[in-house]
């Protein structure tokens, strides 16, 4: 059965809401990205996110006052290794979601729910340029004999569609298709400042089993991010960050929306090491949309990990 013309305006809705869950990872700010890990060491963490703010629909939705607030718990795998003669690295996310919608529809209060398990994500990356690939003492004595220097890499992520998803339903945690997400980046170092700059293009495999048995595409989104880090004595550090995304723009069987997102992120985050071997992170994050469909959020970011060899 295809989208009735109130179904595709629900899904207008839907996909207004997709692009600002937290483990969409299309408009994520990661500072300290392309830092250059020891081989031989494995990093595992989690992290909890509470994200809270206002969508905006088209108003022949007749949805007004939405707010969304989600609960997003995240585990991470980290291990760096040798690729010919350069350091590459594979990352893991596995995150879960309970998220929440409430506001007025069609001037009846209404609230939806989604608990449970979201899309994974793989990345793979690799540092052209920099430190070789080497342990913990050899790093260590690169980065003292270069006090300025740059390292330029490249990644790719795929996010799996193993979440929560069923196409009875509009809102899901789940996409359903893949997420493929080539990366380029650079870091810039001079003494304990260092400043990042990474582009990425997010592309989406089509989604044959939409709602009603519909189906959908999305044009590509396209993202910028940059950060100013400073190193703080051996243990602390922390960082100014900014993003900017534009695109994404959907087709549902076969009908163009003119449904495409730009939204501004802007993030602050501070790190500590201690006991040898452990890290936190504390980041706050604040997402506006630049189009009158879409959501402004604040988002307060904690995370742990620990190495191991």
């Amino acid at each position: 059965m295809g989208i009735t013309v109130p179904s595709l305006l629900k899904y207008i809705l839907f996909c207004s809401v997709l692009f600002y869950l937290p483990n969409c990872y299309t408009q994520d700010v990661e500072p300290r990205r392309w830092n250059s890990l020891p081989l031989g060491i494995n990093a595992v963490g989690a992290g909890y996110g509470y994200t809270s703010g206002d969508v905006f629909f088209d108003p022949v939705l007749g949805a007004e006052d939405v707010i969304y607030t989600g609960n997003g718990f995240v585990g991470s795998y980290i291990r760096p290794f040798r690729l010919g003669n350069k350091l590459a690295r594979v990352d893991i996310l596995l995150p879960v979601s309970f998220s929440r919608w409430e506001g007025l529809l069609n001037g009846v209060s209404t609230s939806v729910e989604r608990n449970g398990l979201a899309d994974p994500r793989v990345r793979l990356s690799l540092n052209l340029t920099g430190p070789p690939a080497s342990g913990p003492k050899e790093l260590q004595e690169y980065k003292a004999a270069h006090p300025v220097f740059t390292t330029f890499g490249v990644s790719l992520a795929i996010t799996v569609p193993l979440g929560q998803y069923s196409n009875s339903k509009l809102i899901n945690l789940g996409g359903n298709r893949f997420v493929i997400r080539p990366q380029i980046g650079m870091v810039h170092y001079w003494g304990a400042w260092s400043y990042e700059l990474t582009s990425s293009v997010v592309f989406f495999t089509r989604n044959s089993d939409f709602f009603n048995g519909g189906e959908l595409k999305q044009k590509a989104l396209f993202a910028l991010q940059t950060h100013l880090i400073r190193q703080f004595e051996k243990s602390f550090w922390a960082s100014l960050s900014a993003g900017y995304n534009q695109g994404a723009a959907s087709i549902v069987n076969q009908q163009f929306n003119d449904d495409q997102r730009a939204n501004f992120v802007g993030a602050a985050s501070i790190g500590a090491s201690f006991a040898g071997n452990q890290g936190l992170k504390l980041a706050y994050v604040y997402s506006k949309t630049l189009k009158d469909v879409g959501a402004t959020t604040n988002t307060v970011l904690l995370a742990w990990s620990i190495l191991f060899k």
